[in-house]
C-alpha cells in the first residue's frame, strides 16, 4: 500500500468511527457531514471526496459494520453443527450485537430509510444478505433431517428474521424485565429446535 493509499485508508477510518460516535449517540438523525468532519479531525471536503453525501457516509458506517458480522456469522454457518447449537451461538451473538451497538445501528438505518427510498433500499439489500446465508443454512439442515412443520426454508427464515428484528427492538426499547423475557424466551427454543431434527 502507496503511502497516499494509507494515508486515504486512515482518513477514512477515522471519518468512519465519528459517523458511528454520532449514530449510536445522537441517532441517525442528529447525523450531520460537518459534525463527522470535526469530530474526525477532517475538512469537509474530505467527506464528500471519500462518500459523496451523508447517505452515503451512513451508508458506508454502517456496511462497514455489517459486513464483518456477516462474515462472523457465515464462518459459522460453515462450521454445519445441528441448528440448534447455531441457533445458541446466534442468541449469544444478538447479546455480543446489543452491547457493541450494531444493533442500535441498524434499527437507526432502518428508521431513517423510512424516509428516504434510497437509503431503504439499500439497507433491504444488506439484510438480505443475511437472509441468503440463513435460508442456505436452513436448506443443509432440512437436507439433513431438520423439519419445521410445514415451513419451507423461505418461510422458515422469513419467520426468524421477523423474531430477531422484533427482539432487537423490545431490547433497544428496555422491554427485557420478567414480563417479557426476550432473550430467555429465544433461547428456550433451543431444545426444541434440537428436538425438530433428527439424523
Amino acid at each position: 500500500m502507496t503511502p497516499t493509499a494509507t494515508a486515504d485508508a486512515t482518513t477514512t477510518d477515522r471519518i468512519l468511527a465519528a459517523c458511528r460516535e454520532q449514530i449510536l449517540t445522537g441517532g441517525a438523525a442528529s447525523v450531520s457531514t460537518r459534525k463527522v468532519a470535526d469530530a474526525a479531525g477532517v475538512p469537509l471536503s474530505q467527506i464528500h471526496y471519500h462518500f459523496g453525501s451523508k447517505r452515503g457516509l451512513m451508508l458506508a458506517t454502517f456496511a462497514a459494520e455489517d459486513r464483518r458480522l456477516l462474515d462472523r456469522q457465515a464462518a459459522m454457518y460453515a462450521g454445519n453443527e445441528p441448528f440448534a447449537v447455531q441457533w445458541r451461538r446466534a442468541c449469544d451473538h444478538l447479546d455480543q450485537d446489543l452491547e457493541s451497538g450494531y444493533v442500535r445501528m441498524l434499527q437507526e438505518m432502518i428508521t431513517a430509510g423510512y424516509s428516504d427510498d434510497e437509503l431503504r433500499a439499500q439497507v433491504r439489500d444488506m439484510l438480505g444478505g443475511w437472509s441468503g446465508l440463513i435460508t442456505e443454512a436452513l436448506r443443509y439442515h432440512y437436507a439433513h433431517g431438520l423439519r419445521l412443520g410445514g415451513l419451507t426454508a423461505d418461510e422458515a427464515c422469513a419467520l426468524i428474521a421477523a423474531v430477531f428484528l422484533g427482539a432487537e427492538t423490545l431490547c433497544l426499547m428496555g422491554q427485557t424485565d420478567d414480563a417479557t423475557p426476550v432473550r430467555d424466551a429465544l433461547r428456550a427454543l433451543e431444545p426444541l429446535l434440537a428436538a425438530a431434527q433428527q439424523p
